[in-house]
């Protein structure tokens, strides 16, 4: 048994991986533009041809799809075994055999393995690093992978007080206790979907900017853990100790979501 096949079992982490293969089965061209456009409006490029893109924690692999599709050069790696079969599915399906796309497995949290890598144009890590279970071992592990004048783009959970602790308790009780998860997903869907649904119809956005589904962002939401936070302040904080620049900060205030972060880093 795996490391992160014992964790899941022992109720410590969340299976991103299998919300991802399902994920998988409703992916269409719109949510790949939608992807598409995520990057270009947060790293302020047209076009990614001929820089290399670090996707640390690939997820369902859509963005690394999204950077390839742009134009980068691409090396992706998770530590969920079902998350690196994602990406790898996405890559022979649109980019087969490609020699410009890397799918490894991996983990931020290995120095080792991260250390073992070139330093990249763009290290992107979005809604990852605070699933580890060290955050700020990830952030610096991931920061140090940028590229003299490349960028960082991170995104990380918004801390809420007191919200984001009652959170956490759900999410411990969502992976611990596998018969209680429908009761879990019941009692959240008024707010976490049928709420967001009704909003987001409203303003004429039914799917979010990055191309995911109400449903599995609900899910990948309860399910989450390890969970952890951070202020802008905090997140600010800590780049400005490690000769990181901010170029653009997405706030969302008091709101449940993440804060996004691009950085640059000193030539």
């Amino acid at each position: 048994m795996s490391q992160h096949e014992a964790e899941v079992r022992a109720g410590q982490r969340f299976e991103f991986g299998a919300n991802w293969q399902r994920f998988l089965g409703v992916l269409e061209e719109s949510r790949i533009q939608q992807a598409q456009e995520s990057l270009r409006a947060m790293l302020g490029l047209d076009s990614l041809a001929g820089r290399t893109f670090l996707d640390a924690g690939s997820g369902s692999g859509l963005f690394s799809l999204a950077a390839r599709r742009l134009g980068a050069s691409v090396h992706s790696f998770d530590y969920d075994p079902r998350s690196v079969a994602c990406t790898a599915e996405l890559r022979k399906r649109y980019f087969p055999a490609d020699p410009c796309w890397q799918v490894e497995s991996g983990s931020v949290l290995d120095a080792g393995y991260l250390g073992g890598l070139r330093k990249f144009d763009i290290v992107y890590s979005w809604g990852v690093l605070h699933h580890t279970g060290d955050m700020l071992t990830a952030m610096d592990n991931v920061a140090q992978r940028v590229a003299p004048g490349g960028r960082l783009f991170i995104a990380l959970y918004n801390d809420q007080g007191w919200i984001s602790r009652y959170w956490a308790l759900v999410k411990r009780l969502y992976n611990r206790h596998r018969a209680l998860r429908p009761v879990v997903v019941a009692a959240h869907i008024p707010y976490l979907l049928v709420a967001r649904f009704a909003v987001r119809a409203l303003g004429g956005k039914l799917r979010e900017a990055r191309g995911m589904s109400l449903w599995y962002d609900m899910i990948d939401w309860l399910g989450g853990w390890p969970f952890e936070v951070a202020s802008v302040a905090r997140v600010l904080d800590w780049a400005a100790t490690r000769a990181l620049v901010p170029i653009k900060v997405v706030d969302v205030g008091t709101r449940l979501g993440c804060n996004e972060f691009v950085f640059s880093r000193g030539s």
